[in-house]
């Protein structure tokens, strides 16, 4: 059993406390920062706690009860944590939705909580909503952050005709929101988060205020010097427990400042405007980073590629030295200072020039990628947790980091191992339990340990490393275990290859579909003249068929044969949270894949491709 027992005591009883505090010791100081026509406005401290104020007074004038759920619509923006924040202060429950539900997955939550008030982002997602009105009865209004026309069966208004922005909150309404604030104990509810479900219908994850304070706590004292008071670019979900907790709990219990951005699609331009200190991300982006810095390489003559890749080896040896084995650097500190004056900061200028980390989590994050990351001096804190964990259960640092790893656990949580290695957890981030589901919750648990569903080793110094999810694991009909993660994350370190699916259990080998990198694909296609309609008789061409084919081998050379990839498809798009294959966290929907694609899958299954010189594609 692993345990850390390094605990520094909460200073808050809730999240609302912690509000009224932070506004008083850092009033003047910017709490948050949001664009509006095209420039970035900004409320300190002072002034968004007296909006927060405004939220929750109009909330109980709209006749919203103590313990009342209000659900949360909408994409990542300032109007959202005003929302959440005032319908704490009004003593009542957020229920986040991910904007990219549907209407009938947005009904769903909407139902299962009893949320009678939601607030949405726009009239896109208000739409959605009046698309689905005979399904929502008990709404009685909507909250809107942008200005519209709502229509007479489902009643709109805006966030600021609801907080009445032009009567200043009054002393007395000010001292009555506070005296419900100070009612507000840590085993009060502050959040149903209904998982994204890979698999049937999502459960409604129960955390309190001590379940997500205490985790933004210990959070917070795990990052160590290099802190969260700086400015955070957010532009992951908040409807996400991850950025929630990270990207706005932590940092304002810093006073640090949040930047939000304009939209996912815009957050490269947004790093250059707000020049961050640190941001929370998924995978994805470093991914994204890693295969864009080494296209570009590859543009260099000889001679640069060369130094580049010279510069890398000597950052790889000077982060194992410094921050793995904690060893004076001597020379090769010298050598890698003079590599970053001459790339790797002119890299850094890319993100801004002020960004000191990153922490991610949500999924698996290549070990080749994250000592990359950190070589350039960008230096990325992968955690572990589960939306019923709040989510953090352990993360790496500055000060203790193993690459490979998702860190030691956090003060207070506890691991052990089951028989089929299977994670277990204790801690006091875990949830009270799934909403009206006891028997979800019952089977969750065992002996008090939350079951977590990875599989996990641990290793001599406390360093936990998730294998893969206990019911992703292959089977093939050899009975061979395989874990597809890995093998999928260095797949997509293939300069040609975006995103992976494999599959394979208890068939007699594995398989494999691609999404292309198109804009290297494409370069690819004019270089040896490939003449094409669209992307769909693009990757059908038989160049790109051998093209990919070639990835392959290259992939399975060092793989024992039961690993290896012996055919494969390639789609002519990524998958998409839109079409319905990724949840909002990025993670693959693995049933989802299989069924969409079942025929292409079986297709590479009618012949036998065990004894095949090198990986089949069908297209």
């Amino acid at each position: 059993m692993m345990e850390n027992n390094n605990t520094a005591s909460l200073p808050y009883r809730s999240i609302p406390q912690m509000l009224q505090i932070c506004a008083k010791q850092y009033a003047d100081l910017p709490a948050i920062s949001y664009k509006k026509s095209g420039t970035y406005l900004s409320l300190n401290y002072q002034q968004f706690y007296t909006r927060v104020l405004m939220g929750a007074r109009g909330l109980r004038k709209a006749g919203m009860q103590p313990g009342d759920k209000v659900a949360i619509f909408s994409e990542n923006r300032a109007g959202w944590v005003l929302a959440d924040l005032g319908i704490q202060c009004a003593l009542g429950v957020s229920v986040p939705i991910y904007a990219t539900n549907t209407g009938a997955q947005a009904a769903y939550v909407i139902n299962h909580s009893g949320s009678k008030i939601v607030f949405v982002s726009s009239r896109m997602q208000y739409d959605k909503l009046l698309a689905v009105r005979d399904q929502i009865p008990q709404v009685e209004f909507v909250v809107s952050f942008e200005r519209f026309l709502g229509e007479r069966n489902l009643p709109v208004y805006t966030l600021y005709q609801l907080s009445e922005i032009s009567h200043p909150i009054k002393e007395s309404e000010k001292q009555q929101i506070e005296e419900q604030v100070a009612s507000i104990g840590p085993d009060d509810l502050i959040t149903i988060i209904y998982t994204s479900g890979t698999t049937g219908q999502p459960k409604g994850v129960m955390l309190t205020q001590h379940n997500v304070a205490i985790n933004a706590w210990y959070g917070l004292q795990r990052a160590g010097e290099i802190g969260m008071s700086g400015t955070f670019l957010s532009f992951l979900p908040l409807s996400h427990v991850l950025e929630r907790s990270a990207g706005y709990y932590a940092v304002m219990m810093s006073g640090g400042h949040i930047a939000f951005a304009d939209d996912v699609s815009k957050v490269v331009e947004n790093i250059l405007e707000v020049k961050p200190t640190a941001m929370v991300s998924v995978p994805r982006l470093f991914e994204k980073i890693y295969s864009r810095i080494y296209e570009n390489i590859h543009l260099l003559s000889p001679a640069k590629r060369q130094m580049f890749h010279k510069a890398v080896e000597v950052g790889r040896q000077y982060v194992y030295l410094k921050y793995v084995e904690r060893q004076p650097t001597g020379l090769l500190g010298v050598k890698y200072k003079i590599y970053d004056k001459l790339i790797f900061r002119k890299i850094r200028k890319r993100f801004g020039g002020s960004l000191k980390f990153f922490i991610s989590g949500g999924a698996p994050l290549d070990k080749t990628i994250n000592e990359f990351m950190w070589i350039i001096g960008l230096p990325v804190f992968e955690g572990y947790g589960l939306t019923e964990t709040s989510p953090a259960v352990t993360l790496n640092s500055l000060d203790e980091v193993r690459f490979g790893s998702v860190g030691r656990p956090l003060a207070e949580t506890e691991f052990k191992l089951a028989d089929d290695g299977e994670l277990l957890i204790k801690g006091p981030q875990v949830m009270r339990g799934y909403y009206r589901n006891e028997q979800a919750t019952a089977d969750a648990f065992v002996d008090g340990w939350f079951k977590s569903g990875d599989i996990a080793r641990i290793d001599e110094d406390g360093y936990i490393y998730i294998i893969d999810r206990k019911k992703e694991i292959i089977v093939t009909a050899g009975g061979k275990n395989i874990a597809p993660q890995p093998l999928e994350n260095t797949l997509k370190l293939d300069k040609y290859i975006s995103q992976v699916y494999i599959h394979g259990d208890k068939k007699p080998y594995l398989v494999a579909i691609l999404t292309p990198n198109l804009e290297r694909l494409i370069e690819f296609a004019h270089g040896h003249q490939i003449e094409y309609l669209g992307v769909d008789d693009l990757v059908e061409n038989k160049l790109i068929q051998q093209l990919f084919a070639e990835r392959i081998d290259l992939f399975n050379e060092n793989l024992p044969s039961y690993e290896t990839i012996k055919k494969f498809v390639v789609l002519p798009r990524e998958f998409s949270t839109e079409g319905g294959e990724l949840t909002p966290t990025m993670k693959l929907k693995r049933k989802v894949i299989y069924t969409m694609y079942k025929d292409k899958i079986e297709q590479l299954y009618l012949h036998n491709g065990s004894g095949a010189e090198r990986p089949d594609a069908i297209s």
